[in-house]
């Protein structure tokens, strides 16, 4: 940032438009949470038909919990390596 004159500085407004969405408002984080409760219901519902997702095995369930919690990190990083001025390079050259 440059210095003014009697030694303070710029105020520099901040950058606009070089993030994605927060988690919390994309459709992929609305769907992993779907699924983890989709998940988390078959596991603790106590049915006896065989159709449908029936989860009777506790380590079952925290494989596919852990499998859509990959995927669903996989998918945040996919979207954020897509916006602006990502690498360290480019963001020191920012602060210049």
């Amino acid at each position: 940032m440059p210095a003014m004159g009697d030694g303070h500085r710029h105020e520099m407004p901040a950058p606009t438009g070089t993030e994605t969405k927060q988690a919390f408002l994309t459709t992929e984080f609305w769907i992993y949470a779907i699924a983890v409760a989709a998940v988390v219901v078959a596991t603790f519902w106590g049915s006896s038909t065989t159709y449908g997702l029936h989860i009777s095995n506790p380590n079952l369930a925290w494989w596919f919990l852990t499998v859509l919690t990959g995927a669903y990190l996989f998918s945040r990083g996919l979207s954020k390596a897509g916006s602006a001025r990502r690498s360290m390079a480019e963001r020191r050259m920012a602060r210049r």
